[in-house]
């Protein structure tokens, strides 16, 4: 059975050089890449807040799940990947203000850095449209 790919894009200008899309969906599935707080000028939304970036990494998510034929309802995954775990808190308010009733299964973890130093979170989030 042959399953079109479609492509989602946020407009991000790091999307061409790296070569990668903010969503993809594959028949029922759409995955979603690695989502920092860039605006869609290139600044990073909320600096210094934890909270602040996360919902703007989820209202990014949002847009793209919707783009692809789904909603935040059909995400079944996300993972959380801050440079400060001890900020997790902030990132789960955030979390919890998009996903309390959906309760997808999610992971926070800690990572050494991101591509630019003023990002603190990075969200990642699949979908399943069935």
């Amino acid at each position: 059975m042959l399953m079109l790919k479609q492509l989602i894009s946020s407009g991000s200008k790091m999307e061409g050089p790296i070569g990668f899309s903010r969503a993809v969906r594959i028949g029922p599935l759409i995955a979603m890449a690695g989502t920092a707080a860039i605006q869609p000028d290139g600044s990073t939304a909320s600096p210094g807040d934890v909270y602040g970036q996360t919902l703007y990494c989820l209202s990014i998510i949002q847009k793209a799940v919707e783009e692809a034929g789904g909603s935040l309802a059909n995400i079944y995954r996300t993972r959380v990947m801050l440079t400060d775990i001890s900020q997790w808190e902030m990132a789960a308010k955030a979390h919890g203000e998009f996903f309390s009733e959906i309760r997808p299964a999610c992971t926070f973890m800690e990572v050494k850095s991101f591509i630019q130093e003023d990002w603190l979170v990075e969200l990642e989030a699949d979908a399943w449209v069935g």
